[in-house]
């Protein structure tokens, strides 16, 4: 059985494992140090499903947010297509040491704001009350009336610029070294609010983003060697990595896994509109959101158990998105939901909405007369 297990992450390190220094030396993993660099990938990949899932009901009861369309999710994957390839293209062309720069600054600024929009409410309570909570609010405007639009309108307070500074300071650790703790810090923060700030209108949208890009990752993985030249050039925290010889070199340790975040952030805002449906259901559990997170775990080992099997580089939503629909699909039929699961809309359409306020406005008219 040992040697069975051993044979089995000997060859999910050659198919998964990137050299994220320029460094041409790796030390050797050791099993036990494998083990926790996959657990630890699974982990954090469930880690931003969760608590992005959460916010995501927070962010949708206190806004509005922009719904992704059937039209918008069927030509995401084109999109994503052109983007890759122009990616691809450039590094072919281009020196990537100067493109990379390039791409350090933006995802520096990027990576800041995303952590401070994480962090704001916890470093908000462990800030001294000695320090006042005084709140701001930044608009910059254009036109008047009712046909004014804001093109800034950015309200915060003293503690997110304690929480921003100390952001900041990540950010510095990133810029000057690139560490995989920065890096993987970056990435979740990234991850958390891309499921909570992206939402899926309806189960049918998300099945077509989905499956759309099911076939964008087969091909792209299987098909040419576009995706991976891209990964490999492309140095940003678009990617998780953990050390296999953390065990062996601490912090110091080169010799990393690595799992993109758009195999956390594509599942995951469908994940979350799982949950969103739970809340409407108004029931104590929160049955499709567990089993959807369930599945997407089990997506993943089976994506490191079929490379182990093939001995080939696998595309994760390959496993991740007939796990992830498939799973809240045979609940629905099980428990009697299917129909309430295709009729949920995660926000109700603006003809409703203008609908029921003329309704109340008549019955307001009538009360005063």
């Amino acid at each position: 059985m040992a040697e069975v297990v051993n044979s089995f992450l000997a060859q999910a390190t050659e198919n998964l494992t990137e050299n994220a220094t320029n460094s041409t030396k790796k030390t050797p993993s050791t099993p036990e140090g494998m083990a926790v660099a996959y657990g630890s990938l699974i982990i954090m990949a469930l880690l931003p499903i969760f608590f992005g899932s959460y916010r995501s009901v927070v962010y949708h009861k206190e806004n509005k947010p922009e719904k992704m369309t059937k039209k918008d999710a069927a030509i995401f994957p084109i999109i994503a297509s052109c983007a890759l390839f122009g990616l691809y293209i450039v590094f072919k062309v281009f020196s990537k040491e100067y493109i990379n720069l390039l791409l350090t600054g933006y995802f520096f600024f990027l990576g800041v704001l995303a952590l401070t929009h994480v962090l704001s409410p916890i470093v908000s309570k462990l800030v001294p009350t000695s320090i006042p909570n005084i709140p701001y609010h930044i608009t910059f405007k254009q036109g008047e009336g009712d046909a004014a639009q804001f093109l800034i309108d950015y309200r915060f307070s003293t503690y997110d610029v304690v929480t921003l500074a100390c952001c900041s300071l990540v950010g510095a650790w990133y810029l000057l070294g690139k560490h995989w703790v920065a890096n993987n810090l970056f990435g979740l923060a990234f991850a958390i609010n891309a499921v909570e700030l992206l939402h899926l209108n309806n189960v049918v949208t998300g099945c077509i983003l989905l499956c759309g890009l099911f076939f964008y990752d087969v091909f792209w993985v299987f098909g040419t060697d576009v995706m991976v030249t891209v990964a490999k050039s492309f140095e940003a925290p678009i990617k998780l990595v953990f050390p296999q010889d953390l065990l062996q070199n601490g912090l110091a340790a080169n010799n990393f896994a690595m799992l993109g975040l758009g195999d956390i952030v594509i599942p995951g805002i469908f994940i979350a509109l799982l949950l969103r449906f739970d809340h409407s259901l108004k029931r104590k559990t929160k049955t499709y959101f567990h089993a959807a997170c369930i599945a997407y775990f089990f997506g993943l080992m089976a994506t490191i158990f079929v490379m182990h099997v093939f001995k080939h580089a696998q595309p994760a939503l390959l496993y991740l998105v007939p796990a992830c629909i498939g799973t809240p699909l045979l609940l629905a039929m099980v428990k009697g939901d299917l129909t309430a699961l295709f009729k949920y809309e995660d926000s109700p359409d603006e003809k409703a909405d203008e609908k029921k306020k003329d309704e109340k406005q008549a019955k307001e008219t009538k009360k005063v007369k």
